[in-house]
């Protein structure tokens, strides 16, 4: 099917992966990717400015007037409207006593073993961001999807792309599924301008360390840095279904949720757009998968994507992260 993540786009794995050969990067990328594919899926662009990816949209059509004879008709324009989406900076050292490397027979494979951990924090972070960052509340994130998506209220245009499963439902035990359109007219990660792509590493060498005590010991030092945004460019081709309770959704033997899927399918303004792909979390996948071995519902199948069997809905790849919780609030109604 046109459009799904087939690999006839760039994904933001892929652009990384066409860094200079001594560049660091592309290791570090393999590492995040078997983590979280929403990053290593997403298209990526450099963004229009340093710290924002400022996009121009239309907001309203001109009018068109029928003409009669010997009459004229009326001079008429578009509107747009400007959107800036910031750029979140996010940064950390990682520190490593040097008796540690020096006793080592690879200092170097040592030193990333210490590092690893502040890279998957990092991982973490980001993939947590990507979906949840809310600059209302966070002012140095970046906003995520969930912020845009947040509200089923038919006077919010935005509303047409969530799907609610549970009507009137409190509690914080709800996850979502969501449909996202990878591209750089739709949906795609975002960095500074004139700026390195991705998760950098800068080896700082030694330094005399502090253990916090006023004790000083030599070490070595690295600094991380990632810059990213996220540019939903046309929210009409990405859909949410929220209010997901996890209570119920383990004994739902109906199939509410896939109506739902279908619905938020039938939102998207054009399949073919870029590469569309359904992301869910280990909890909703196993409750999908369960369905595919009882045969409840044609629509989901199992198919060969990158040489693995992967569950499919309507010939959309179905990605499990656990960047997505369990633990949301409900959607505002």
């Amino acid at each position: 099917m046109a459009g799904i993540l087939d690999g006839t786009m760039l994904s933001y794995a892929d652009t990384l992966k066409r860094n200079d050969p001594d560049n660091t990067v592309a290791d570090i990328v393999e590492l995040l990717s078997k983590t979280n594919p929403m990053i290593a899926d997403a298209t990526v662009m450099e963004a229009n400015g340093a710290t924002h990816h400022r996009t121009t949209v239309r907001t309203g059509l001109p009018p068109t007037y029928w003409r009669k004879l010997n009459a004229g008709v009326q001079r008429a324009k578009s509107v747009t409207a400007q959107v800036d989406d910031p750029i979140g900076m996010l940064e950390v050292y990682a520190e490593v006593d040097k008796q540690i490397i020096d006793l080592s027979s690879n200092p170097a494979a040592m030193r990333l073993t210490e590092d690893m951990a502040f890279i998957e924090a990092m991982n973490q972070e980001m993939s947590d961001t990507v979906l949840y960052g809310d600059t209302t509340t966070a002012p140095d994130e970046f906003n995520g999807l969930a912020p845009r998506y947040n509200s089923v209220n038919a006077s919010i245009p935005s509303s047409n792309q969530v799907q609610n499963y549970k009507p009137g439902s409190t509690g914080g035990d709800h996850t979502s599924i969501w449909f996202v359109t990878w591209g750089p007219n739709t949906t795609f990660l975002t960095y500074p301008k004139g700026s390195q792509i991705g998760l950098s590493n800068r080896d700082l060498g030694e330094h005399t360390l502090s253990d916090g005590n006023g004790g000083q010991f030599q070490g070595f030092r690295t600094h991380y840095k990632w810059d990213l945004g996220l540019v939903v460019r046309d929210w009409r081709y990405n859909a949410r279904i929220a209010n997901i309770d996890t209570v119920d959704l383990l004994v739902d033997t109906s199939t509410a949720l896939i109506q739902l899927m279908i619905r938020a399918y039938n939102s998207i303004q054009t399949i073919g757009m870029g590469n569309l792909v359904i992301y869910c979390n280990r909890l909703v996948k196993t409750q999908l998968d369960i369905m595919i071995m009882e045969k409840s519902s044609p629509t989901l199948t199992v198919d060969n994507y990158g040489g693995q069997p992967t569950t499919h809905f309507l010939g959309i790849p179905i990605r499990m992260t656990d960047a997505i919780t369990n633990l949301e609030q409900p959607v505002a109604v």
